[in-house]
């Protein structure tokens, strides 16, 4: 395997790789609150659409300053323009020169990391998350981080997965080889759905990418950098406020909870306007 693409054997660089389209700009006069690092590819272009509109909103919390970013790599076919057009009118799409593979979501979402330590370094929290995952930002600002003791180090929360070991079957999608992870367990983790962490810990993580050998389980992989650095994940206050699965709908459930996986894009739009329509009266 060439380099570019994650040598197996290898702590996998972020530093060979290129931004194709980047925002250098975004963070230039304000320093964000919450920075969303979103997960995306070239074809879900209606998730983006409807990402933008409701939970994606940068403006979803008046005064509170949030920056969104879909993170993207290249397709194999090599073509470009749909999403160039796209990022000149919203400007929230970075894309790096790697393939836009599942083997590469580690890749990816350092990358996001690598984005928000070189342009935003300044932020005070940031989140990754799914493009298939519904995110209660507003519940996230006001309930969660802005409570928090201002500005919060090593600090890193999500739903939280604990004493998981490394699935040796072939067939899962979750499969890894002894030779690439050899352990029987794996670290505590927070599930790559969504996850939250302070501003700092982008540079942190990254530093310790460097000497951690490269494994294309993101969520894994990022709980092994923060155990690198004996950085402990926060359990959030609330277990279900962070969910690996489907939460059933209701205004007064969604309004309560951070994240819920497995959504479609209309239902993005449903579920957001109905919960900021119902809220009142829950």
């Amino acid at each position: 395997e060439n380099e570019k693409f994650g040598n197996k054997n290898r702590s996998t660089s972020t530093r060979s790789f290129q931004f194709i389209i980047n925002e250098k700009e975004k963070c230039k006069d304000k320093t964000p609150f919450l920075v969303l690092l979103i997960a995306s590819t070239a074809a879900e272009i209606p998730h983006r659409i409807s990402i933008r509109k409701t939970w994606g909103n940068e403006s979803v919390v008046p005064g509170v300053e949030v920056v969104r970013l879909f993170m993207l790599g290249v397709e194999s076919n090599g073509s470009n323009e749909v999403l160039l057009r796209e990022s000149e009118q919203y400007h929230d799409i970075i894309q790096l020169d790697f393939l836009d593979t599942y083997h590469n979501l580690t890749l990816k979402t350092l990358l996001g990391m690598k984005w928000v330590a070189s342009y935003c370094s300044g932020a005070s929290f940031v989140m990754k998350a799914d493009s298939d995952v519904f995110v209660n930002t507003i519940y996230l600002i006001e309930k969660l981080l802005r409570p928090l003791s201002l500005p919060p180090q090593n600090y890193f929360t999500g739903c939280l997965i604990k004493g998981a070991k490394p699935i040796r079957d072939k067939t899962s999608k979750w499969y890894i080889s002894e030779e690439e992870y050899p352990g029987d367990n794996y670290p505590t983790f927070c599930s790559g759905t969504g996850y939250v962490f302070s501003g700092d810990l982008a540079l942190k993580i990254l530093n310790a990418s460097v000497m951690i050998k490269y494994i294309h389980l993101e969520d894994v992989y990022i709980g092994l950098c923060l155990n690198a650095k004996g950085i402990q994940i926060v359990p959030p206050p609330r277990h279900s406020l962070f969910n690996l699965y489907k939460v059933p709908f209701s205004p007064c459930l969604y309004n309560n909870i951070i994240t819920s996986h497995y959504i479609q894009t209309n239902e993005h739009i449903l579920y957001w306007e109905t919960v900021q329509k119902k809220k009142h009266l829950c």
